[in-house]
């Protein structure tokens, strides 16, 4: 615990502003040696992150940077690299709230223009032209302060994400952004730096059109941990904050957003773990709801447990645009999947994709598990299913799992288009089990083909195949094509086959036994 008497630093939760921050005497953990770094090898950038990873702190940093406040910056790695008689003027673009309409969306850019020509001392002659206005902006700050303009734009994509349940809406939105975002590269001879941020990462034909000299640095291994916070953070920065916390823990809790660099913690989760007494809770989740996550799996029946080792081009989570808004890259550039691994291809780079964290996949699923189901509360069935599983009660498993499926309402299935084809039973169990934080391999490939779900649990291996109208075919899979062998000498192995009844909506029929070497040699 830490040291009586000892007074820790402030929590910086919520608190977006960088000078507050140095001000108030707030932790700060420093990322200047990136910022530097950027500046001196580039111009134009954008990067993507989840939300609540820092983003809007990371643009207050580069404001006060190129405004020249040197008194923020002492006992920082920039501190003595910076060249502080310098001041450039900051156009600074950060859309806060919510439009749901085009005059709501204009008027929340006319009002950001507005603040900006105050701030600089600079007047739009007409500010309902958008495009017009920025460039005036541009050109006549770097007039007035004799030095090139910094442009930073916060949330740049928020007009859009905060409408994709409305895509006509969403179209507007990103409409007058490409008006807006378009000027940056027009005024080029006047811009010193530029930086663009956001959530989403949308084509660059759909809204930076013409904007195509933008580096974009959000899967560049260089600046992986720009945002986000290192272990080495947590062992450093946070060493005092964190005493007593079981690190082991708040790694499978809270790390696992990879970036190409190394892996980092959401920096939400890290300050209310600490400032809610180290206790393991879903508080980056609980600061957004998925929903429209959902409505896309209910569109495309997805696969539930293909989420958890999803091999996918690099093209395919890059970029996405609101006129083919698929569910892969969604998920990744929200934080509900984060990159496993890395493939190189003769056909380019590919990504294993899987829930980044402990947090994530039980909040995840238990949203699925709703879904699904229409069960508001399944953590009584979640605590039982554990507890089977933690004790090789497989026979108590069985009936648990048959009660699971006896009580999702009949209507659900009519109504629920998902549940009408085969994956449905299996993404049913598999949110259920991925819900209890387990070690999951979905698709587990031997060399004599594919389990269809492996749980690892201590010393024990759980093989489960699943079969849709196939009574006691499945664990005759199991066995006939040998898949436990793969698993040979590392725990003791169980087969467990379940197969489904299409027109009952129930399991037909439910196998299981311990695996013995000797009874499967000749």
């Amino acid at each position: 615990m830490t040291q009586p008497g000892k007074k820790l630093k402030k929590l910086p939760i919520g608190i977006q502003t960088f000078s507050e921050i140095r001000e108030e005497g707030y932790v700060y953990v420093d990322k200047t040696n990136f910022l530097l770094d950027m500046i001196q090898t580039g111009k134009y950038y954008f990067l993507a992150r989840p939300r609540r990873f820092g983003k809007s702190l990371l643009v207050s940093t580069l404001q006060a940077l190129f405004e020249g406040r040197k008194e923020l910056f002492e006992g920082l790695v920039i501190y003595d690299q910076w060249d502080w008689n310098i001041k450039y003027p900051v156009i600074k673009i950060s859309f806060g709230g919510v439009a749901r309409n085009c005059e709501e969306m204009k008027q929340d850019v006319n009002n950001i223009l507005e603040r900006n020509q105050k701030r600089l001392g600079v007047a739009c002659p007409d500010n309902s032209d958008i495009g017009g206005c920025l460039q005036h902006l541009i050109e006549q700050s770097f007039e007035k302060y004799g030095q090139k303009v910094v442009v930073l734009v916060d949330e740049y994509d928020k007009l859009i994400v905060d409408n994709l349940d409305q895509p006509e809406v969403a179209k507007e939105g990103r409409e007058i952004l490409r008006d807006l975002y378009t000027t940056i590269k027009d005024g080029d001879e006047y811009i010193k730096f530029a930086f663009l941020t956001g959530v989403s990462k949308f084509s660059r034909v759909s809204i930076f059109s013409g904007l195509n000299n933008l580096k974009d640095i959000s899967l560049d291994f260089r600046y992986g941990s720009l945002c986000g916070y290192t272990q080495n953070d947590l062992e450093t920065v946070f060493a005092d904050h964190l005493q007593g916390a079981d690190m082991d823990q708040v790694r499978e809790w809270y790390n696992g957003y990879n970036f190409l660099g190394q892996a980092v913690y959401n920096p939400f989760d890290i300050l209310l773990f600490i400032d809610n007494g180290l206790e393991f809770d879903n508080y980056w989740f609980a600061t957004g709801t998925p929903t429209f996550l959902i409505k896309l799996i209910q569109q495309h029946n997805y696969f539930i447990p293909q989420l958890e080792h999803l091999q996918i081009a690099k093209t395919k989570i890059d970029s996405y645009d609101i006129d083919n808004i698929e569910l892969e890259p969604i998920l990744f550039q929200t934080g509900y999947l984060s990159i496993k691994e890395a493939i190189k291809t003769d056909f380019g780079p590919e990504y294993v994709l899987g829930t980044p964290n402990k947090e994530v996949a039980i909040s995840f699923n238990d949203v699925l598990i709703r879904y699904l189901t229409r069960e508001n509360n399944p953590l009584s069935v979640k605590k039982q299913l554990l507890a089977c599983l933690k004790t090789c009660d497989l026979d108590t498993f069985g009936e648990l799992v048959k009660s699971l499926f006896a009580a999702i309402p009949y209507n659900n299935y009519v109504k629920n288009t998902v549940s009408s084809y085969e994956g449905y039973y299996a993404s049913v169990i598999y949110a259920y089990l991925a819900s209890l934080g387990l070690n999951l391999i979905p698709e587990d490939v031997t060399n004599k083909g594919r389990i269809d779900l492996t749980i690892k649990l201590n010393q024990y291996i759980y093989l489960i195949e699943f079969k849709v109208g196939g009574e006691g075919k499945a664990l005759g899979q199991i066995k006939a094509r040998g898949y436990a062998e793969k698993y040979v000498g590392q725990g003791e192995v169980f087969l467990i086959g379940i197969d489904f009844d299409e027109k009952k909506k129930n399991v037909a029929a439910y196998e299981w036994e311990a695996y013995n070497l000797c009874n499967y040699t000749e």
